[in-house]
């Protein structure tokens, strides 16, 4: 008598966690960008090094810039109709100043955070 193998559902972290947000802090810029990872491509992304956004920023890598960052981000989720996204952090990144920043800015943009 064969036993046949157990039936497994399908992997549920395509369907829960679409939309990832990662960052990344240089010393000069800020960048910020929403991975779909069913797809693995890029559904929205901003940055400080972006000439129109240079010019109306005092400085390209502070807080304050992180913060404009973030809801300059949101904005263009909304546009594209993406209401949530999960926060990816690497290990040395901590919810403090630049990634703070840009993360309290997407919650006041209306995004909502897994």
């Amino acid at each position: 008598m064969v036993i046949p193998p157990p039936v497994r559902p399908p992997r549920l972290t395509e369907f829960l966690r679409p939309y990832v947000l990662k960052m990344h802090f240089t010393n000069k810029y800020v960048s910020a960008q929403v991975v779909h990872t069913p797809t693995a491509t890029v559904a929205s992304s901003a940055s400080s090094q972006e000439k129109l956004l240079r010019e109306s920023m005092e400085s390209t890598r502070d807080v304050a810039a992180a913060g404009k960052i973030g809801k300059i981000l949101g904005e263009r989720l909304l546009l594209k109709e993406i209401p949530a996204v999960t926060v990816f952090l690497k290990r040395e990144q901590k919810y403090h100043g630049k990634v703070k920043a840009v993360i309290d800015s997407l919650r006041e943009a209306g995004i909502k955070l897994i």
